[in-house]
């Protein structure tokens, strides 16, 4: 029998706010994506050996890292309805977005202090769409590049965002397209939604070079991802010499899922992670995004949270 008891001190940020994102009947980006999640990672051995912690409510400073004043305050008056054609707020959205971000930021902190090694944030609404000052794509504020900026404010100088999703980090991209201290690399289904991501885009002024995308045809699955991931990935990393990674870890690349084009299987999946893993010897923190198919969600979830754990 193999040996569960993990190498790693993984964090688990989490909160029951996030249940209260209320969306219209049908919407894929549903509760029922966290609880799905959750009662995976509960029926698992490695449960137990997860720290869990309730993640804390950033406050508007926190947001505003990234996002513009006028766009919080917007936010926070819009009340509630169909922000655009995608993106729906409820009653309790902006509280459960703001324990979003904060989840980020709580894994940043818990790391910085040596409670933990790794952090995994179980969160919606997602974030990597969401620009400075536009929601968009089911995103309200950008949780990853939050903790990206909170995390320059402790003390970790170069952050490297990886994002799987398979739609473009449009919002974290174009926060961070001119700046030399954060890279941002995705791979992510191409052409589709939102549309940007080609390979030209490389960032902009001092930024130029710091931004790397693999846009990806239809049907792309396990061998090209594991090529990417395998190779690609470690040695823009090995470049770059980051304090600390950062994933928007986005699962709608499953095979299964139902706004996806692409093949990934759940080991594809587990090869991705695990990549990224051994790419370097720094904090990593993982924020989930996509992911639609709940049974393929769910155990991709819990695929990543074993490789955090090195079980």
């Amino acid at each position: 029998m193999r040996d569960i008891v993990p190498i790693r001190k993984v964090g688990l940020l989490y909160d029951d706010i996030y249940l209260r994102h209320d969306m219209p009947a049908g919407h894929p980006e549903s509760k029922q994506r966290l609880v799905s999640i959750m009662e995976s990672l509960k029926s698992s051995p490695h449960w137990n050996y997860l720290y869990c912690f309730k993640p804390r409510k950033a406050d508007f400073t926190d947001i505003a890292l990234v996002h513009k004043e006028s766009y919080i305050q917007k936010i926070k008056n819009f009340g509630t309805g169909h922000f655009d054609p995608d993106t729906y707020i409820s009653k309790d959205t902006l509280e459960a977005a703001l324990f979003a971000a904060g989840a980020v930021i709580e894994a940043v902190e818990t790391r910085r202090s040596g409670e933990i090694d790794r952090a995994f944030c179980a969160v919606r609404p997602p974030g990597h769409h969401a620009e400075a000052g536009r929601a968009m794509g089911f995103c309200i504020f950008n949780n990853v590049a939050i903790g990206a900026r909170y995390a320059q404010k402790l003390g970790y100088k170069k952050i490297f965002i990886i994002d799987f999703d398979v739609h473009h980090g449009n919002g974290t991209q174009h926060m961070f397209e001119d700046d030399d201290t954060v890279f941002y690399f995705s791979t992510h289904q191409h052409p589709h939604y939102p549309g940007t991501g080609g390979e030209s885009e490389k960032g902009i002024g001092k930024g130029l070079g710091y931004t790397c995308n693999i846009p990806l045809g239809y049907g792309s699955g396990d061998d090209l991802f594991s090529q990417i991931y395998g190779r690609t990935v470690p040695e823009l990393i090995k470049k770059f010499a980051p304090d600390m990674v950062m994933v928007s870890a986005g699962y709608d690349i499953h095979r299964r899922d139902p706004l996806s084009g692409l093949t990934v299987s759940s080991e594809g999946i587990r090869s991705i992670v695990r990549s990224i893993l051994l790419s370097a010897e720094v904090p990593f923190v993982f924020a989930l995004e996509g992911g639609y198919d709940l049974t393929a969600l769910a155990e991709s979830v819990r695929i990543t949270v074993e490789e955090l754990l090195g079980v």
